[in-house]
């Protein structure tokens, strides 16, 4: 089975060659040959270079009345998007409620999930799911995390009956990486062919096995262009249960619930917290009908370093909540 993993940041390959030409540059000079006194020649002085990134920019947004109704009827002219504070072009517009999805599953297989019959119950929902709320043209794959892995089940298809055979063959084992999680599968859920992508990632939210922070894997996650869907699955309620579980102790019901809050908001999702098979199935409903009336919009953005740039869009008419992922 296939396994992510965190990838390090390597230099760039213009880095490498500058320094290579420097060196070499630096060897030629101590042995040339010297011939006579020669006269010092000036090196004219090179303005300073800008490396400036172009990037295309794609970001899914959800659109609804203050009744929390689904907006459908607004056209390209409609929105505004800026980029930390900059008005910028639209230079892509979609919105087809019939569009496929590619939604990437990414469950929480670690021990504390078969404790209250959780993982048991999660995956009676995810046959659902798969069976009955996707459309036949939908894509799932199975991403599954536990003792500091992420093992890819089932790559994206819409062979639904090899996601189910593989969800039946996982066992609830060892300890939660859930932030390394978090920061790897979105790069792979974003590699789905359909336009419209989604990651829905269900856990008790029990940290205990991560070697990257909260923050560090929401500063990755943020800059990939797929929503993340939280589920908190009866999270416990209580903080000695928390602290029966090792490297835990420190979690509190209420610190895991603001850390899937962020995971969800900084991406443009939504965090479900919920305690039972009907509700969690009510979610899966949730998922699929919110997603169904997503536009993609997209902009060019021209970028000189790495620094964050925050997204913010708006609607020229109509007063109306607009979620989407808050930068890059």
């Amino acid at each position: 089975m296939l396994k992510l993993k965190m990838k390090k940041l390597r230099p760039g390959f213009i880095h490498i060659i500058s320094d290579f030409l420097i060196i070499i540059f630096a060897v030629c000079l101590i042995s040339k040959p010297n011939f006579g006194q020669e006269k010092p020649q000036k090196i004219p002085q090179e303005k300073p270079a800008y490396n400036v990134t172009v990037n295309a920019i794609t970001i899914a947004v959800t659109v609804q009345d203050k009744k929390g109704r689904y907006v459908n009827e607004l056209e390209e002219k409609d929105f505004i998007v800026y980029e930390n504070g900059e008005k910028k072009a639209i230079t892509y517009f979609q919105h087809d409620q019939s569009a496929p999805l590619s939604l990437t599953v990414l469950l929480d297989v670690s021990g504390s999930m078969a404790l209250e019959n959780k993982f048991e119950e999660c995956r009676q929902a995810l046959r659902i799911l798969a069976e009955k709320i996707l459309s036949a043209r939908d894509e799932i794959a199975l991403l599954v995390f536990a003792d500091g892995e992420v093992e890819v089940a089932t790559r994206h298809s819409t062979d639904k009956t090899a996601f189910i055979a593989a969800l039946e063959r996982e066992k609830a084992y060892g300890k939660t990486a859930l932030n390394d999680a978090v920061a790897v599968s979105p790069e792979f859920a974003v590699r789905a062919k359909n336009e419209k992508r989604a990651l829905l990632l269900i856990t008790d939210g029990i940290e205990n096995d991560s070697q990257s922070t909260a923050e560090q894997a929401l500063e990755i996650a943020r800059r990939v262009d797929v929503p993340i869907y939280v589920i908190g699955y009866k999270i416990p309620r209580a903080e000695e249960i928390l602290a029966k579980h090792k490297r835990a102790a420190g979690l509190t019901p209420a610190g895991i619930v603001e850390t899937l809050n962020r995971f969800a908001l900084a991406t443009g999702g939504k965090a479900f917290f919920l305690d039972d098979t009907e509700s969690l199935l009510a979610a899966f409903y949730e998922i699929k009908r919110e997603q169904s009336h997503q536009y993609i919009i997209g902009y060019t953005s021209y970028k000189e370093d790495d620094r964050y740039r925050r997204i913010r869009v708006v609607t020229v008419k109509g007063n109306y909540n607009i979620r989407t992922r808050q930068g890059y």
